[in-house]
């Protein structure tokens, strides 16, 4: 988990769902200031939790000079929701055990919900490093790095969470809260839907749907809006017609 190559990996990622749509970035949405970043009311994490899971954003996704990161996106609200409801609790996950090691085709083989897993792994963190006496949000970025990529490695046992099983966590819901629709508390704005030139949440594509070599350009929607109207689509003009 170098630092140059998160942003790489994050960006793949979201483009990768773009892919299929062929959509061209806005250009006058790249050149968008970074908006600052909102309080979040926090129903799941606490304080303490609270204090690693932004400083681990600002790591993982960090903003940069042109783009906002996670942190400014709002995925610490979309982590804590989730967290906080029917995803955390493990609804959906089959929990009858028997909790035996698995192989790494076999995924997840934890007793622990996703809240019980955060919430016991953070305990662990908390404790460790106070004892070392220096916080996870004091410490500096390359620190906050290396960090990082011991849980990466599996260096520790948090509480009974292996590390690298809490790290892929870590990792995870990050990059689901900045990529996912904004009605789920991240991707504020819908910025990094503009990042990555993706529509977003259009649902109909029927009058520009035979027409080819054209560039759809506009904003992106959410599926809290009304997307009726929002197409504008111009010719490509080859290079040597313009």
């Amino acid at each position: 988990m170098s630092r140059l190559s998160r942003r790489d990996v994050v960006t793949a990622t979201g483009a990768a769902a773009a892919a299929a749509l062929a959509i061209a970035p806005p250009e006058a949405a790249a050149q968008q200031a970074p908006p600052a970043a909102q309080p979040t009311v926090y129903l799941f994490f606490n304080t303490d939790e609270v204090a690693f899971i932004e400083a681990a954003l600002s790591r993982l996704i960090p903003a940069d000079d042109q783009w906002p990161g996670a942190l400014e996106a709002g995925v610490a609200n979309f982590i804590d929701k989730e967290l906080n409801g029917a995803w955390g609790a493990g609804e959906r996950l089959y929990r009858s055990g028997p909790w035996q090691p698995g192989t790494p085709s076999q995924g997840y083989q934890l007793p622990f919900t996703p809240a019980e897993l955060f919430r016991t792994a953070l305990a662990a963190i908390t404790k460790e490093l106070a004892r070392a006496g220096t916080p996870f949000a004091k410490m500096s970025g390359e620190q906050q790095d290396a960090y990082l990529r011991s849980l990466e490695a599996g260096a520790a046992d948090l509480g009974g969470v292996p590390s690298d099983v809490f790290f892929a966590h870590l990792w995870d819901a990050p990059v689901e809260g900045f990529f996912s629709d904004p009605v789920y508390g991240g991707n504020r704005d819908m910025m990094a839907w503009k990042m990555i030139g993706f529509p977003g949440a259009y649902a109909s594509y029927y009058e520009v749907v035979d027409q080819h070599g054209m560039k759809l350009d506009r904003a992106p929607t959410s599926l809290a809006e009304d997307s009726h109207g929002h197409v504008h689509v111009q010719p490509v003009i080859p290079a040597g017609q313009r």
